[in-house]
């Protein structure tokens, strides 16, 4: 196995799926919302309706046409989460506990905008949007629940945008994905199968991973209601990907004589990248003061289940997820102090796309409550700097495992997971 490659998740066929990129409870399942270091000073409230630089094209196209002449825009957020679980498996007659398993994660951005005429501007985007990546450990006993998964998707955007008249603009572009993922189960202890055999401690159950590339799409709108107020939508729509790699792991054979043997076998897994929305507003108070917030949906609840389809074999239904639909609203205030700084401030409520029955030890997703605050610096006529700064409250989150399966080779898990994030950004943007 290649621990050290990019791997977006197949995780989710045994509830490995979880809120990180390379880290933890960014945004609901294994979303990322960390598109800038601009946003994350105001918790990416309003993102839809405003547009600071190239990097508002993300959250909404139709931004495109308040950007003057070509700008750039770059630059990277850290992400560091400190995400614990502990809990106590059926056959154990102690507790267990992982911390800090999440690892954490620098994710870049680049962005460009180019204003083709009054009514018409395009661009160009490269960053994230999901991402994910945790680790128990091999003393952690709920090891056959999971020990191990990973997320990582590049994506990159193109897009126009088009002036309607002075109040409405309208965007759309085509985003192309590509992604790699993981997942792995090991035996927490050594396992008594009977007749059958014995299975040493950290023995692979299973695991998978594959790569895909696949197309999706974007539109947004904004509707200037007047020189101070402003409302902005835009949707991403679902990128359908099916990975395509490998599994190992004895726990694919059938139960009989040999299932201790080795599986090695050519797999592949559907799993589909959830739609998007965002509805947002804008409002200048007066000359130094705005106030902006964000209502985000994600469709969460296309996760029923994944399945895995291997040469000469029926498809086998690894997990049923029953994931929710998640919910997010964030508020947020900028504040222009003088002709050269600007300070940006935000709150903003996650609600988790899983409930306590179907979370899992490697989906520390719970209801999460962002502050943030930021700055931005203008360097010359040119060029700003600005940076954001966010820590997210976990809700501490019980869980119960209990799949059966996985539960014959070390019992059912039940447990609670606790923890924090904190990300902070710089972002750099040029106008020519």
């Amino acid at each position: 196995m290649n621990n050290n490659k990019n791997r977006l998740s197949l995780a989710i066929a045994l509830g490995l799926l979880g809120s990180v990129a390379s880290t933890n409870s960014m945004a609901a399942g294994f979303q990322l919302a960390e598109y800038s270091a601009t946003g994350l000073g105001r918790a990416y409230a309003g993102e839809a309706a405003i547009a600071d630089g190239a990097d508002a094209q993300w959250r909404n196209v139709a931004m495109l046409t308040y950007l003057e002449g070509t700008q750039v825009s770059v630059g990277g957020i850290y992400v560091n989460p400190n995400i614990d679980v502990e809990g106590q498996s059926s056959m154990s007659a102690t507790s267990t506990k992982s911390e800090d398993f999440a690892h954490d994660a620098f994710i870049p951005n680049l962005y460009v905008s180019y204003r083709v005429n009054e009514q018409l501007a395009v661009g160009f985007a490269v960053g994230t949007n999901y991402g994910m990546e945790t680790d128990l450990g091999a003393d952690f006993t709920g090891t056959n629940h999971g020990n191990e998964a990973s997320v990582i998707t590049k994506e990159i955007n193109v897009n126009m945008a088009y002036q309607i008249n002075q109040q409405f603009s309208v965007g759309g572009g085509v985003r192309y994905v590509i992604a790699e993922g993981s997942f792995g189960a090991t035996t927490p202890n050594e396992t008594n199968l009977g007749p059958l055999g014995k299975a040493p401690k950290g023995t692979t159950l299973k695991y998978m991973e594959g790569t895909d590339e696949a197309w999706g799409w974007q539109v947004g709108t904004a509707w200037q209601i007047n020189d101070a107020n402003r409302i902005g939508f835009s949707y991403k729509s679902e990128v359908k990907l099916n990975l395509e790699g490998h599994a190992e792991g004895f726990a694919f054979n059938e139960i009989g004589p040999g299932f201790l043997n080795d599986f090695y076998s050519k797999g592949s897994m559907a799993l589909a990248l959830p739609a998007t929305a965002e509805l947002a507003s804008f409002h200048q108070l007066n000359d130094k003061v705005a106030i902006h917030a964000s209502f985000n949906w994600t469709d969460w609840s296309s996760f029923e289940k994944l399945d895995a389809e291997m040469p000469n074999r029926p498809t086998d239904t690894i997990k049923h997820e029953n994931w929710e639909d998640n919910y997010r609203l964030a508020f947020g205030g900028t504040y222009t102090l003088n002709q050269k700084v600007t300070l940006r401030t935000g709150v903003a409520y996650d609600t988790s796309a899983v409930s306590e029955e179907h979370r899992t030890a490697t989906i520390p997703e719970t209801d999460r409550l962002w502050l943030s605050m930021g700055a931005g610096y203008a360097w010359s006529d040119n060029l700003t700097l600005d940076a954001g700064f966010t820590y997210i409250f976990a809700k501490d989150a019980k869980m119960h495992e209990d799949d059966t399966s996985s539960s014959l080779f070390g019992g059912e898990f039940e447990g609670e997971t606790t923890g924090n994030v904190w990300l902070v950004g710089v972002q750099a943007n040029y106008r020519f």
